[in-house]
């Protein structure tokens, strides 16, 4: 890689599989360059329980990016979920001065920070503090009010707050594996930064993130971020009802839900018969189509049952002009877009990763599907905060020597 490539990782630390995706950042903007999965271990809805077990799969994951990739990786971007996630929206207000005079960003950055003088536990710890719109005086719905002039500066936030031992384990888990982490995203609102676009955000859209453990749901309008909530029911909650409903084994389940589940029963085909083995059993046994979507359809109504219980609670049922966009492993189901089209009366569709070049993809095609969303937005939020940061550094030592020269002349 030439001097000036950056690359830039994400890691997805999930119920069922871990994933590492390394980009590098050119001017052309990212392409991808290494992908590693592997089978996840010692986490359960997104928290820790076995520590070994989760620093194995992470290294394993990581080693594959790495091979792939013709590099070695030290800070990446974790993604951050489960059910200790819990956010809230508050609000923040500062005088600017007694007569009217331009914002600057010491006025924004002071007017956030009286918005997230909030109480918390002490087991609990911030997260992301999103701004959705400012006010200068009387003005409203101001997305960036820097060099506008007034007297009072107000601003809303949606604050993302969890666990502080939960967020702690994941980190400890990600440095015994030898590596850094640069920042922990939280996983809708990084695969919102994959699948959504402005129009979208801005119109309203619900992303609706079904992964292995749990289902992540995150409703945007006007551009910025309004609710954020973590449903503790996923993929595996499929795989084992049919595994109790058919006295078979995890892994058959598993498989009879990837190749003939359907989330709706008026979908299923029960002239398609097929077999599968039950527990203890050497002869397979054989079932329709039919049967087995009476089994997953109960389950894939009470997560959008949940879902739109976050949407009525959030207010936000009439204000969704994108309509619901389904991500991650899970919404792949045949039939699972358009139940939830009926039962939230939205319109549905399944969200695709369009956050790299078709030229690009071509390395790398399986980075377009709705299960790399996450990890694909992760590496997008830590390209744009590297950037930042990167123009900060180069705005800060370019004043630097502006002042050393007049100091020099004068």
């Amino acid at each position: 890689m030439g001097r000036r490539e950056k690359i830039v990782v994400g890691l997805d630390i999930g119920s069922t599989k871990v994933c590492t995706l390394i980009a590098v950042s050119r001017e052309t903007g990212l392409e991808p360059v290494g992908l590693g999965v592997a089978e996840s271990r010692g986490l359960k809805k997104g928290v820790v329980v076995n520590l070994d077990a989760a620093v194995e799969a992470i290294k394993q994951s990581v080693a594959e990016a790495e091979t792939m990739a013709g590099c070695e990786v030290e800070e990446v971007y974790v993604g951050l979920s489960g059910s200790h996630i819990k956010s809230f929206n508050s609000r923040g207000v500062t005088p600017i001065a007694a007569r009217p005079r331009e914002i600057d960003s010491d006025d924004i950055r002071r007017v956030i920070e009286t918005a997230r003088a909030v109480a918390l536990t002490p087991d609990r710890e911030i997260v992301h503090i999103l701004p959705q719109e400012f006010t200068v005086d009387d003005q409203y719905g101001i997305g960036d009010p820097l060099g506008m002039v007034g007297t009072r500066l107000e601003v809303n936030v949606h604050i993302v707050t969890s666990s502080t031992t939960a967020a702690q384990n994941i980190i400890t888990a990600v440095n015994r594996s030898g590596l850094l982490v640069g920042d922990t995203v939280l996983e809708p609102i990084a695969a919102g930064e994959a699948i959504l676009n402005d129009d979208e955000k801005e119109l309203g859209a619900i992303l609706v993130d079904v992964g292995g453990g749990k289902t992540n749901v995150a409703i945007y309008h006007h551009g910025a971020v309004r609710h954020t909530v973590v449903v503790p029911i996923g993929g595996e909650h499929f795989t084992n009802d049919i595994a109790v409903g058919l006295r078979t084994s995890i892994p058959e389940a598993e498989r009879l839900k990837l190749e003939q589940g359907c989330a709706m029963s008026s979908m299923a085909d029960n002239e398609n018969v097929f077999e599968f083995l039950g527990v203890g059993s050497r002869q397979p046994r054989a079932i329709a189509q039919q049967l087995l979507s009476d089994i997953v359809q109960p389950r894939a109504e009470e997560i959008i049952h949940f879902v739109r219980s976050e949407i009525r609670h959030a207010g936000y049922e009439r204000q969704a002009g994108a309509g619901v966009v389904l991500t991650g492993g899970a919404a792949m189901m045949r039939g699972f877009p358009e139940l939830a089209e009926d039962i939230l009366d939205l319109p549905v569709r399944i969200g695709t990763v369009r956050a790299f070049s078709e030229h690009a993809v071509l390395k790398l095609p399986q980075l377009e599907g709705p299960e790399y969303s996450t990890v694909t937005g992760l590496v997008l939020y830590g390209d744009r905060r590297k950037r930042h940061q990167d123009f900060r550094a180069n705005g800060s030592s370019t004043l630097k020597r502006l002042v050393a020269k007049f100091r020099t002349f004068i």
